[in-house]
């Protein structure tokens, strides 16, 4: 049986391997496996073929990421002298994406990871829009590329009305078999129990729980089988509290998501204390939040937009809730005047955890290649995008 990461991997090959090459745009949330993704596609093209580059970890100022890229690089730079200036180092850097050869003088990859992070380079002369020179750079090479970016909102806008050669992708969740896959020996129960039927609830919940998101999945799977290790309960809600107490992985991994998004967006204090209101109650209308929040509707509108910019809410029929739903958990139980209690973690996670449950005789919906690729279908414009 195909799963949607086994589509969503042969969707960017085959991508790339068109005719002329399209450029595959991974949009998702963090957790949902986009780097890991890359680092795949370059062990299965070849280092030789293909780089892979953090734009958010290198992109200071255009002259030294222009120095990292290329002294990293497997390709040949053909570089001669020193360049200076920033609007020089940024059009050295585009011209090396767009012109740069393999030793066989054959096309390359290149992999670049949170792309919108060129948006760094705005602050210095003559890169006002460097976001739109870089877009408008790749779609005119002849080699191939895989952008990533965790501000599905930004994205979107950016590319919208761009070339067509641009094909957004949005990560898909993990299903049933790929929890199964990931949990391993975590997965089958205690002796004396039906292993196989104990282990697809324990598979389905835990899926649930994690959102589909591959870094909850593996997080959980790893503390259940710490916890069994260790005698403990091994249980997929007992694992989700440990993992959101105050030093567990998820609860620094909702601690690093939930600074990094505010910090790239406006209005720092006013957007945490609408997170605070939508961790109390979610589904609010933007009357209830403005009165809450006691500032007017036009000001909480443009709290909220920025808010939406940044993928941290998301609004449906004029209603809004986080887009992450066990980050609202994390504001829950850490956005407060102390760190929780024992009790104050089962609650929260009990109270997140029962909704989401699956029965235990609930069926396993069978996804194959065709019915997925029918559904994550994209409307026909400009922009090709998947769902």
């Amino acid at each position: 049986m195909l799963t949607p990461r086994t589509t969503l991997a042969r969707r960017v090959t085959a991508a790339l391997d068109a005719t002329p090459s399209r450029i595959p745009v991974l949009l998702g949330g963090c957790g949902t496996g986009r780097t890991t993704l890359l680092t795949q596609l370059r062990e299965r093209i070849g280092r030789t073929a293909a780089q892979y580059i953090d734009v958010e970890r290198t992109a200071t100022t255009p002259e030294r990421f222009h120095r990292t890229v290329v002294g990293s690089s497997p390709f040949p730079s053909g570089d001669s002298g020193s360049i200076e200036g920033p609007r020089a180092a940024f059009e050295a850097t585009l011209a090396f994406l767009g012109r740069a050869r393999t030793s066989a003088a054959e096309p390359v990859t290149f992999l670049l990871d949170e792309f919108l992070e060129f948006r760094t380079f705005e602050s210095f002369p003559g890169l006002r829009r460097v976001q739109h020179d870089f877009i408008d750079g790749l779609a005119a090479s002849g080699n191939r590329f895989v952008l990533t970016s965790r501000y599905v909102a930004r994205a979107l806008r950016l590319l919208r009305d761009r070339s067509a050669r641009f094909e957004v992708i949005h990560m898909p969740s993990l299903t049933v078999e790929d929890t199964v896959d990931i949990l391993g020996p975590a997965a089958h129960g205690r002796p004396g129990g039906d292993d196989t039927q104990e282990a697809d609830y324990l598979a389905r919940t835990v899926n649930a729980l994690a959102d589909g998101r591959p870094a909850y999945v593996r997080a959980i799977a790893d503390e259940l089988t710490m916890l069994r290790e260790h005698g403990g309960p091994g249980d997929a809600i007992s694992a989700l509290a440990a993992l959101l107490a105050g030093d567990g992985r998820l609860s620094n991994r909702c601690a690093f998501c939930y600074e990094l998004r505010l910090h790239r967006a406006r209005g720092y204090g006013a957007l945490k204390a609408i997170l605070e209101i939508l961790g109390e109650d979610e589904g609010l209308t933007l009357t209830e939040i403005s009165h809450r929040l006691q500032r007017t509707p036009g000001s909480t509108k443009d709290y909220l937009s920025w808010l939406e910019d940044v993928d941290l809410v998301t609004s449906r029929q004029k209603r809004y809730a986080f887009t992450d739903p066990l980050l609202r958990v994390w504001v829950r139980l850490h956005c407060r005047p102390t760190a929780p209690t024992d009790d104050d973690l089962a609650r929260e996670v009990h109270r997140y955890a029962l909704p989401r449950l699956p029965q235990p005789s609930e069926p396993r919906p069978p996804q194959t290649e065709p019915a997925y690729a029918m559904a994550t279908a994209g409307p026909g414009s400009g922009i090709i995008e998947i769902d």
